[in-house]
């Protein structure tokens, strides 16, 4: 099962010249390979579910080329000898997932693969229920492991050092993440969420779970998921160059990118101070770089 780490995550300045002071939380580091909010999202969710004790346990759940919550998965039903299934989008993936860096590794870990048509994975509610009535004793996750469960693991990213900020900032998929952070912060403080996807029920969705509307999102320089803009490369590298923390391209390349946009109108209260929470998704850096290589872009590159 799942065990909260002993040690403390750590906390980081972002030094800068806006009026206003950025601090990120390294929660990218809590696991080598299930990494940053997915553990927190797998923590209640897997944990209840071997609590129960199931006979032949089995995990199941949704995911893209490059998912990091799919590695997630993975990675947890190797150092716990539990199976994993991983239902993927794109069935022309089929023929081609071993050159894809994500689901090799996946694949190494012990996942197997059922890939399945973009308009048949759409429909996500069909494809549950049919693999539960195939499996009826598997725990079946959803796509970016966001469900209540999920919610209330979030909590455990909020502590002691986190409770004296203003503002709480998060990317933005699926929005467990941003639920978790909104439904356990401090009265005070204000949830932030930088969406990196085309989705308008996610507004309703969030407060659903959260039950608070001390929430806003606003949306990346790009949302189309997955869509790599050269602008946040350069971004990505230079915030390496000048911080030494690594950023993925999906998620916290642009929550950080957005948050410097922010500050720099200023967005956020003059004196106040931000924490961004670092979700992980470096894994996807090898495909993303595969693509970008593929079509003669500049790479993510962590080269000092």
């Amino acid at each position: 099962m799942l065990q909260i780490p002993e040690f403390q995550i750590p906390v980081t300045e972002i030094q800068t010249d806006f009026d206003c002071r950025i601090f990120i939380k390294r929660e990218d580091l809590i696991h080598p390979e299930i990494s940053g909010n997915k553990f927190w999202k797998l923590y209640y969710n897997i944990n209840h579910y071997l609590g129960s004790k199931p006979e032949n346990p089995l995990l199941i759940s949704f995911g893209g080329a490059f998912s990091n919550h799919i590695a997630s998965v993975a990675a947890f039903g190797k150092q716990f000898g539990i199976p994993t299934i991983g239902i993927i989008r794109g069935e022309e993936l089929e023929d081609a997932w071993q050159d894809n860096p994500t689901l090799y590794k996946a694949s190494q870990d012990g996942m197997q693969f059922v890939f399945v048509s973009r308009n048949d994975y759409h429909n996500k509610e069909r494809l549950t229920h049919a693999f539960s009535l195939q499996y009826n004793n598997a725990l079946i996750i959803p796509e970016g492991g966001s469900n209540a469960a999920a919610v209330q693991g979030i909590q455990y990213m909020l502590g002691k050092e986190t409770k004296d900020f203003d503002y709480l900032c998060t990317a933005v998929g699926t929005g467990g993440t941003i639920a978790g952070l909104s439904k356990f912060a401090e009265g005070g403080q204000k949830v932030v969420g930088i969406r990196v996807v085309k989705d308008d029920s996610l507004p309703k969705t969030i407060l659903e779970w959260s039950g608070r509307p001390n929430f806003e999102l606003v949306d990346a320089n790009e949302t189309r998921y997955g869509k790599i803009t050269d602008e946040n490369v350069r971004f990505i590298n230079w915030f390496y160059k000048e911080y030494q923390i690594p950023l993925d391209p999906i998620y916290t390349g642009k929550m950080m990118q957005t948050i410097f946009d922010l500050a720099e109108k200023g967005y956020f209260a003059k004196g106040s101070k931000i924490l961004a929470f670092h979700t992980g998704g470096l894994q996807g850096i090898k495909g993303a770089n595969q693509f970008l290589k593929s079509k003669n872009r500049i790479l993510i590159d962590f080269e000092e």
